[in-house]
């Protein structure tokens, strides 16, 4: 969002514009808790996108379905998704049939980048030792911020389970705050 000089659709490039109102230092978006809002722009540019498609003619044609059979036996792909880039590494068998899969997600490369978010969270918020549930909705938030579909895929309807445990500096729990499941 801080690169392109539009979104591409009416809608999508009326939000850009307002997204763009919190530009910091440098002309960049760049606070973590703003990868939502960016997120639902990519959102609402594929929804007038896919508006636009089924308006075209073509999508009705009869020749819409293809064939194909095995032309290599190993295949990597990468897509971007709400949650970061997605890689994809496939073998397949002499039928098709897929013998491997390494699937690198955006989980494991945002997680030091959710660790020093909590940690942040932490050294800002708590004091004397013990969690609040507001606290713990502010490290939730920095989880979902890189990561929502870790959160959504873990969540009951508005509370993600989370265990947090405050360790002194001997590593003993000082506090320990536990919710959801």
């Amino acid at each position: 969002m801080n690169i392109c000089d539009h979104a591409g659709t009416p809608e999508a490039d009326r939000e850009l514009a307002a997204f763009r109102q919190v530009r910091g230092a440098g002309g960049m978006v760049t606070g973590s808790f703003h990868y939502h809002h960016a997120r639902l722009i990519e959102i609402l540019h594929a929804l007038e996108r896919i508006g636009m498609l089924l308006d075209e003619p073509d999508i009705l044609d009869r020749h819409v379905r293809s064939e194909a059979g095995v032309n290599r036996p190993a295949g990597v792909g990468f897509c971007e998704a709400p949650r970061g880039t997605l890689f994809h590494d496939y073998e397949v068998d002499d039928d098709g049939i897929v013998s491997r899969v390494n699937l690198l997600i955006a989980t494991g490369m945002n997680n030091l980048a959710m660790n020093r978010t909590i940690r942040q969270v932490a050294a800002e918020f708590i004091r004397g030792g013990e969690f609040t549930e507001g606290i713990l909705n502010r490290i939730e938030h920095g989880v979902r911020a890189y990561d929502p579909c870790l959160s959504c895929a873990t969540h009951a309807y508005g509370r993600m389970p989370l265990r947090v445990m405050l360790l002194g500096p001997d590593g003993t729990v000082l506090d320990e705050a536990k919710r959801g499941r």
